[in-house]
């Protein structure tokens, strides 16, 4: 039988006091409900529990910016003005006005104060799976939480209730480690009451829920505790490698074993430029597909988020993960049977020749009109190669090292690609994982913090200003809707 998808159809218009898009009001009849006369069904923290996952969507910013903020991937697009925010990543020339970065900030928020909702009426009625609702809810938040520390540093936090106009005015930034425990406090309730596996597709999990805290362990240096909560995944776990990895991002292999936390997207829903948050689809594919590109295989796109050849020249041509990863449009042409019928076009806001093959339009994987905007391919969060190399890298940082299992890991994602085991250690070891994570997850929104967390930014990112550019700055509409009182980060 074919699973459900928590992909949201539904949402309450007051929950979501979110800013005019048509989608959220497209509700009959309108504003009959409020916080004082809902949540007293079990189904309605269910539709609560829907909208709260529905910011999940943002996810093609992380997908973006974790890529073009490092040396993995230029903007790309029509224009240097195109999406004039991602540029400005790019060249390590963001500030404070930047639409990106404000709709991380807003978007993130909007999803905490989703769950807050919930969470502020908790104790109205008692049913029978509530305890999962509250856990999934509160991953939610923790998640959310999650990508505002990794931009922002010391963000406002906010847990169980919701504001007033007034309050808000009063929220001040609380420091990154106080943000980082209340993560830990959720994803720790959210693993004690969620299970392994969901019969409704895209419904966060146990094992969800305990690589997001390892991984929020591992940012902090908190190695022991990480390769804890990693190793329950590895050993508790159904999950494993996927045997094809030239196929894994593919649709018709979505949801395999390998597969820990994605985000669920649909093609059957159209949407609007005006409104990226309001999709149903994944925004990300069609955005980064081949400008006005006439062929097989693929379909036309925006020619965003392009890989820099440094990138496909790091892999061993023999790793499978290159191609799987980076098109190297030329190549792929001239490999065709009729080359000279496939046209392309060269975006003006920089071309490199190559695309991000993981996340691109295909044929066959296109939703409905625009079908920019309306793709159904997963953003795979969290996959179990991800969780191998990150406890990997815990026992190889970890005052108890153990180079052993560390090795044992690293050579599992490199086996399965049909690459050679690496026997190093020490630093060199650590090195080897770095150099693997880069290798197996590029083009996946990884790579910048990846290269921030471990020290290493100033060594790969021209124009990385060390002191600066480890955090972006709080936009600044936020920080003059909050009053002027929070302090800006360093250096902006």
């Amino acid at each position: 039988m074919k699973k459900r998808s928590i992909k949201s159809t539904i949402c309450i218009a007051t929950l979501l006091l979110f800013y005019g898009c048509d989608k959220f009001l497209d509700i009959k009849p309108q504003f009959t409900q409020d916080a004082e006369n809902f949540f007293l069904t079990p189904v309605d923290y269910e539709r609560g529990l829907i909208g709260a996952y529905d910011l999940l969507q943002s996810s093609f910013l992380t997908q973006w910016v974790g890529e073009i903020a490092s040396d993995n991937t230029i903007a790309g697009g029509e224009s240097v003005t195109d999406t004039e925010g991602l540029h400005q990543i790019d060249n390590m020339q963001h500030n404070a006005v930047n639409n990106e970065l404000r709709n991380i900030f807003r978007w993130n928020y909007a999803g905490i104060t989703r769950v807050n909702f919930i969470m502020d009426n908790k104790d109205n009625i008692d049913f029978v799976g509530k305890d999962r609702v509250l856990a999934e809810a509160r991953f939610l938040r923790a998640y959310y939480y999650f990508e505002l520390v990794k931009y922002f540093g010391d963000v406002p936090l906010v847990i169980d209730k919701t504001l007033g106009s007034e309050e808000v005015i009063q929220q001040t930034r609380a420091p990154k480690s106080e943000v980082y425990e209340a993560i830990e406090n959720d994803l720790i309730f959210a693993s004690q009451f969620l299970d392994w596996t969901s019969s409704d597709k895209g419904r966060v999990t146990k094992g969800a829920s305990l690589a997001l805290l390892g991984k929020v362990y591992l940012y902090q240096d908190k190695f022991s505790k990480a390769t804890e909560a990693f190793e329950r995944v590895i050993q508790e776990g159904p999950y494993g490698l996927f045997n094809d990895y030239s196929t894994l991002f593919f649709l018709e292999n979505e949801n395999n074993l390998e597969t820990v936390f994605d985000i669920e997207y649909s093609g059957a829903e159209g949407g609007s430029y005006e409104c990226l948050i309001c999709l149903e689809g994944n925004a990300a594919p069609g955005f980064q597909g081949i400008r006005q590109y006439k062929g097989p295989v693929y379909g036309n796109g925006n020619s965003y988020n392009l890989p820099t050849k440094e990138l496909y020249d790091a892999f061993d041509p023999a790793d499978i993960r290159r191609d799987a990863t980076v098109l190297c449009l030329d190549s792929f042409i001239a490999a065709q049977a009729n080359p000279d019928d496939i046209t392309y076009a060269k975006g003006g806001g920089g071309h490199t020749g190559y695309y991000n093959n993981k996340y691109i339009k295909r044929q066959g994987e296109i939703g409905l009109p625009d079908d920019d905007l309306t793709s159904p391919v997963n953003y795979r969060v969290i996959r179990f190669a991800d969780v191998l190399l990150m406890a990997a890298e815990a026992h190889a940082r970890s005052t108890s090292v153990n180079e052993d299992k560390a090795r044992t890991y690293l050579n599992l994602v490199r086996t399965r690609v049909q690459q050679p085991d690496l026997n190093s250690s020490g630093q060199q070891l650590i090195l080897d994982i770095w150099k693997e994570r880069r290798l197996e997850l590029s083009c996946e929104g990884h790579r910048f913090f990846d290269l921030v967390r471990t020290g290493q930014a100033k060594d790969f990112i021209i124009g990385f200003i060390p002191g600066k550019h480890e955090l972006f700055p709080i936009p600044q509409v936020e920080i003059d809707l909050a009053g002027g009182s929070w302090a800006q980060n360093p250096n902006y």
